[in-house]
C-alpha cells in the first residue's frame, strides 16, 4: 500500500506539532461548515455552500502538494480501472434485483443525470477530492495509523449523509473502500467514476419515497413529494 506523502509546511517556521494543530483545525472548520450547510434551512443553504466551498478551496490551495500526490495525475488510472468494472457489475445486479422486487423506478432526475452525466461526474469527483485529499490526508498526518484514519474518514462522510437510510450506510461502505483504493492507486478519476455509477444506481433502483431524491440532513426531514395524484401513486419527479 502506498504511504501518504509527507507533510511539507507552507511556512518554514512551522513545527511538526504546529502542523498537526493546523491539520486538526482545518478538519474541524471544514467539517463544521459542511454540517452547517447540511442542517441549515434551504433559504440560507446556497450562501453557506459558497462560503464553505471557498473556505475549503483556500485551505487546499495553501497546502497544495502537486497533482500526483493529490490524485489528479493520470498515474494509476488504468491499474485501478478494474474498480469501475466491479461497480458496473454491481449496478447491473442491483437493477436485476430491483426489477424482480418491483422497485425499479428511474425517476426523472436520474434520467436527467444520465443524459447530462458530466456535471454529476464533476460533483462526484469533488466529493471524492474532499474525502480523500482533504480529510484522509490530514487524518493520516494526525494519527500515523492508516487503518484508523480510513475508518474515521468513512465515519465522517457517512455522518454527513444522516438521516438518509440508504446514503448513510452506502457512503460509509464506499468511503471506507475508496480511501483504501486511493492509498493504493492515488487516482481520483476512477473513484469519481465509481461514485457516479453508484449514485445513478441508487437513484434508479431505490424508491424516491425512501431516498427523498438523495437529500440529506434537514432537506431529508423536510422533503415533501412535489405532486400527489388523487387517483394514483405519488409522482417520482424531481422537487
Amino acid at each position: 500500500m502506498a504511504e501518504s506523502v509527507p507533510f511539507k509546511p507552507l511556512w518554514s517556521g512551522l513545527t511538526a506539532a504546529e502542523g498537526k494543530r493546523r491539520d486538526l483545525l482545518e478538519i474541524v472548520l471544514a467539517y463544521g461548515m459542511i454540517m452547517l450547510v447540511v442542517w441549515t434551512p434551504r433559504s440560507w443553504q446556497r450562501l453557506l455552500w459558497w462560503v464553505a466551498a471557498a473556505s475549503i478551496t483556500a485551505m487546499v490551495c495553501l497546502s497544495f502538494r502537486g497533482a500526483k500526490a493529490m490524485g489528479l495525475h493520470p498515474t494509476g488510472f488504468f491499474r485501478s480501472f478494474w474498480v469501475v468494472s466491479v461497480a458496473l457489475l454491481c449496478g447491473a445486479g442491483a437493477v436485476i434485483l430491483a426489477i424482480h422486487f418491483h422497485t425499479l423506478t428511474v425517476p426523472q432526475r436520474t434520467i436527467a443525470l444520465t443524459w447530462n452525466w458530466w456535471p454529476y461526474l464533476l460533483w462526484s469527483l469533488a466529493q471524492q477530492f474532499l474525502l480523500q485529499v482533504f480529510f484522509l490526508e490530514r487524518l493520516l498526518r494526525l494519527l500515523k495509523d492508516s487503518g484508523l484514519a480510513v475508518l474515521i474518514a468513512a465515519i465522517l462522510i457517512s455522518a454527513a449523509h444522516l438521516p438518509n437510510p440508504v446514503l448513510t450506510p452506502m457512503t460509509f461502505l464506499w468511503g471506507f473502500a475508496a480511501c483504501w483504493l486511493f492509498l493504493r492507486y492515488r487516482n481520483l478519476y476512477v473513484l469519481g467514476l465509481v461514485h457516479m455509477i453508484l449514485g445513478l444506481t441508487i437513484g434508479a433502483t431505490v424508491p424516491v419515497t425512501v431516498t427523498h431524491h438523495m437529500r440529506v440532513g434537514l432537506g431529508y426531514l423536510t422533503y415533501a413529494p412535489p405532486y400527489r395524484s388523487a387517483i394514483g401513486p405519488q409522482s417520482s419527479g424531481p422537487k
